[in-house]
C-alpha cells in the first residue's frame, strides 16, 4: 500500500484503519450510475484503481488522461472486533470534485469540493449481521464547469502552457477510526506570544454528562508545562487561555524567544487533550503548536514581532507519478530540505491546497507556506459561492499549522477577470478579505496576488521582465523598476496596474510575489520558460541579477522565485520534474542568503 502514513498529523487518536490501496472502478461516460445503481452489490466493476491517486496518474494503475466526467468506486471492509460499541466515522482526505459516498448500498453523505476533506459517521450504516462491509463512492468533475475551482487542471487532454493534467476523484488518503459516542469533534489553537499564552477552543460531540471534563497537557521538548482540568458544560463553546511562560523568563519572546516558532527555530509544543467523565475516558487526541507571530508594520513584515525578509519559491506540488497527490511521505520532506538547502525559508503553494502532510512537514522541519486556493475560471454567482465554501473548510482544517502565515485568495485575477473596473468582483474579493481575517486573524491575506489588489496586507507584484544577458535595455528597466515605488505602483511591467479602480496603495509591505522562470536543460519538446539559459554559467547569471536586483532594493520586502521544480511542458523549475537539482543547491543558497538590511519605507 502506498501512502500508509497517518493523514491528520494535528488531530491524531491511536485506533485506525487506512483505507487506501486496491479498489474496485469504472468510468460511468454514459451517467447510467446513479439511474442503474452501481452502489449496489449486483452490480460489478470492471477496473482495479489505486487509492488514492486519480485515474490519470501513473501510480493509479490506470494512466488515463482522457476526459471522463464521472466514475465510480467501491470496496469492501472490515470492522475490527475492537471495534465494537463504538461509532465509526469514515473520512475522506480529498476528492475532487462533487461525491455521493454510500455504505451497503445506503447513500450516508455527499459533498462538493476538491481541495480538502470531509467525514461521516457511518455507525448506523454497518450491516453488524456481516463482516464484509460495501463502501462505494460515485464522483464527479465535469472538466468543462468553469465554475469550479480548478486551479491550473487543465479541460483538454493534451497539456498546454501553463495548464496541466487533471486530477479527477479520490485524491487523498481515506481511512476510518472509531470514537465513542461523546468525543472531541474539532480543535482550534491560537498562539498569543505577546501575552505568553495560547487560546484554545474546542466542540464536541455527544451528550454530556454532568461531570463531562476536559484535561489539557501542553510539554515542551517532554517538559510538562501544564496540566489542567476544566469542566465542559456545552458541545459547541470551549474558550480556555493557558499561560505558558510561567515565571520563566527564558520561555518569554524576551532574550531570543527559543520557544517561538520560525524556519530558524521550529520550536513546537504538544498538546494532549482527554475528555473524561469521572474515570471513564472518552477521547483522546493528541495535537501540536508553535508559538508564532506574523504582521507588518511600517512597510515591512515581521515575524515574532522582528523584521523578517521573504525569500520564497513557488510550489505547484505537482508529481510525475501522482499528479496532484505525492508518491510517498518522504516525497514532502525532500522538497522542503531541497528548498531549505537552496536557501529560501518559505514557498507560496501555488493554486492548490496542499496536503496536510506537507504542512506537517513545514511545521517540523522550519519552512513558511503561504497558502492559495485554486482559482475558477471565470465569475458567476456559483463560482463566487463555491470558492467562498472551499475557504471556510480550507481554514477550519488547517488554522493550527504555524508554517502557514498568509493566504492568498486570488491570483492575477484568474476568476475575477473584470476586478479593475468591476464593482460585483471588487466587492467579492473584499468579501473574501474579511471572511478569512474573521476566521483568522492571525495570518496576512493577500488579495489578488500579481495585480489589481483590493484590499490586501501585502502589495504583492509579478515581474518577469528581467530579459536575458543580452537584453541591456530591460535589464536596466527591472533595476530601476524595484528602485522606484512610483513605477513599482504603475502598469510599466505587468501591463496591469498594481491596484483597482478605486484602491490605492496604503503603505503595505511590497513584494515580488513572481519572477524569474527561467527555462533550462530540457529534453521537452513543448518546453519552455519566461526566459532561457544555454548553460549553467549563464543560468547562475541570470539567477544571480534578478536575486540581488530585489535584495539591493529598499522599495521590496521579499521575493518569490518561479519555481521549484519543473511541472511537465513547464520547464522553468531549479529541480526536474522528479525532483533532481538542476543546479548547485549551494550556489543558488549563496545568492538566496546574500546579505539584506533590515530598512523601513518611508
Amino acid at each position: 500500500m502506498l501512502r500508509p502514513e497517518y493523514p491528520r498529523p494535528q488531530f491524531i487518536r491511536k485506533d485506525w484503519l487506512n483505507l487506501n490501496g486496491s479498489w474496485d472502478f469504472d468510468f460511468d461516460d454514459n451517467s447510467k450510475a446513479l439511474e442503474q445503481h452501481w452502489e449496489k452489490d449486483t452490480h460489478k466493476l470492471s477496473q482495479k484503481i489505486q487509492v488514492p491517486f486519480c485515474f490519470e496518474s501513473k501510480l493509479s494503475g490506470i494512466e488515463d488522461t482522457s476526459i471522463h466526467n464521472r466514475c465510480f468506486y467501491k470496496r469492501i471492509f472490515h470492522i475490527p472486533k475492537e471495534w465494537e460499541g463504538k461509532n465509526i466515522l469514515l473520512h475522506f482526505g480529498a476528492v475532487d470534485y462533487y461525491c455521493r459516498v454510500y455504505i451497503n448500498e445506503q447513500l450516508c453523505c455527499e459533498h462538493e469540493g476538491g481541495s480538502v476533506g470531509f467525514d461521516a459517521d457511518i455507525t448506523y450504516y454497518l450491516d453488524k449481521a456481516k463482516e464484509e462491509q460495501i463502501l462505494a463512492v460515485y464522483v464527479e468533475d465535469p472538466a468543462f464547469d468553469e465554475s469550479i475551482p480548478r486551479g491550473k487542471q487543465f479541460w483538454e487532454e493534451e497539456s498546454a502552457g501553463i495548464w496541466y493534467t487533471r486530477t479527477s476523484g479520490i485524491w487523498q488518503t481515506v481511512w476510518l477510526e472509531p470514537v465513542d459516542p461523546l468525543h472531541i469533534r474539532h480543535l482550534k489553537i491560537t498562539p498569543d506570544i505577546d501575552q505568553g499564552e495560547v487560546h484554545l477552543e474546542a466542540e464536541f460531540n455527544g451528550s454530556l454528562l454532568e461531570n463531562t471534563c476536559l484535561e489539557v497537557t501542553i510539554l515542551f521538548e517532554e517538559e510538562r508545562i501544564c496540566r489542567d482540568t476544566y469542566s465542559v458544560t456545552s458541545n459547541e463553546v470551549f474558550n480556555r487561555s493557558v499561560n505558558i511562560i510561567g515565571d520563566k523568563i527564558f520561555n518569554s519572546s524576551v532574550h531570543g524567544g527559543r520557544r517561538n516558532w520560525s524556519p530558524e527555530n521550529p520550536a513546537l509544543y504538544d498538546i494532549i487533550l482527554t475528555l473524561r467523565s469521572g474515570n471513564t475516558i472518552h477521547d483522546e487526541v493528541t495535537s501540536y503548536f508553535g508559538m508564532r507571530k506574523i504582521h507588518t508594520e511600517n512597510g515591512m513584515t515581521y515575524l515574532n514581532n522582528q523584521p523578517y525578509y521573504f525569500k520564497l519559491v513557488l510550489d505547484q506540488g505537482y508529481w510525475p507519478e501522482g499528479i496532484l497527490t505525492a508518491p510517498s511521505d518522504e516525497a514532502f520532506q525532500l522538497d522542503i530540505n531541497l528548498m531549505k538547502e537552496m536557501g529560501f525559508n518559505g514557498c507560496r503553494k501555488h493554486q492548490k491546497i496542499e496536503d496536510p502532510r506537507f504542512l506537517y512537514w513545514a511545521d517540523r522541519l522550519g519552512f513558511l507556506v503561504w497558502g492559495e486556493l485554486a482559482a475558477s475560471c471565470i465569475y458567476t454567482d456559483r463560482s463566487a459561492a463555491r470558492h467562498t465554501r472551499e475557504w471556510i473548510e480550507i481554514l477550519r482544517r488547517d488554522y493550527n499549522h504555524p508554517s502557514i502565515v498568509a493566504w492568498v485568495p486570488f491570483n492575477e485575477s484568474w476568476g475575477i477577470p473584470n476586478i479593475k473596473n468591476n464593482l460585483t468582483q471588487q466587492n467579492h474579493t473584499l468579501s473574501i478579505y474579511y471572511l478569512l481575517k474573521s476566521f483568522d486573524p492571525t495570518r496576512l491575506v493577500i488579495n489578488n496576488d500579481g495585480w489589481e489588489l483590493t484590499k490586501t496586507d501585502i502589495c504583492a507584484i509579478h515581474n518577469y521582465s528581467h530579459g536575458n544577458e543580452q537584453d541591456t535595455g530591460r535589464r536596466e528597466f527591472f533595476k530601476r523598476f524595484l528602485k522606484d515605488k512610483s513605477i513599482l505602483l504603475s502598469s510599466a511591467a505587468s501591463g496591469n496596474h498594481a491596484f483597482a479602480d478605486g484602491f490605492s496603495y496604503e503603505g503595505q509591505p511590497i513584494l515580488i510575489t513572481e519572477c524569474g522562470g527561467i527555462n533550462y536543460n530540457t529534453s521537452h519538446p513543448n518546453g519552455w520558460g519566461y526566459t532561457s539559459a544555454q548553460n549553467v554559467e549563464e543560468f547562475y547569471s541570470q539567477y544571480r541579477f534578478i536575486i540581488q536586483s530585489i535584495l539591493e532594493s529598499d522599495c521590496v520586502y521579499g521575493f518569490c522565485y518561479t519555481q521549484l521544480s519543473d511541472v511537465e511542458q513547464e520547464t522553468n523549475g531549479l529541480l526536474t520534474y522528479d525532483r533532481k537539482p538542476k543546479f548547485d543547491p549551494a550556489r543558488i543558497r549563496e545568492i538566496n542568503t546574500t546579505f539584506r538590511h533590515r530598512i523601513a519605507l518611508e
